[in-house]
């Protein structure tokens, strides 16, 4: 398995942690947590918030994961954005977290530029699917 495709599980389980930490108030209602999370505020409010953007961001960056890997991309290429995507929406997640929306935004920005680049890379790609 490739570091990219650890990137991918890496980025299947980040929501989670974020969504333990928006349910640490030591009130957390398991018969209606939805409910529960909306309430929050805070930093946990903020975790919850960026356990749902976690999951936004996923589709994209599997798809271009996968993409890039069909398409023959260079595995330094994609380990290395993929890696920076990680890296940024764990920086994403801790500025959410310390309430830093100018650098929460720049770093969702660098992790976006990553899935895009992932696609650029495929198109110009000698193997075309």
């Amino acid at each position: 398995m490739t570091i990219a495709y650890w990137c991918v599980l890496a980025a299947i389980v980040l929501p989670y942690i974020f969504s333990l930490i928006a349910k640490s108030s030591g009130r957390y209602n398991n018969f209606s947590p939805r409910e529960f999370l909306e309430k929050q505020e805070g930093y946990h409010k903020r975790a919850h918030w960026v356990q749902l953007n976690s999951y936004e961001a996923f589709p994209a960056f599997a798809a271009a994961v996968i993409i890039a890997h069909l398409c023959a991309v260079s595995q330094d290429t994609i380990n290395l954005l993929a890696l920076s995507f990680i890296g940024a929406r764990i920086l994403y997640g801790i500025a959410y977290l310390a309430d830093k929306a100018t650098l929460r935004s720049l770093v969702w920005g660098v992790g976006f530029a990553c899935v895009i680049a992932l696609f650029v890379f495929s198109a110009m790609a000698p193997t075309q699917i």
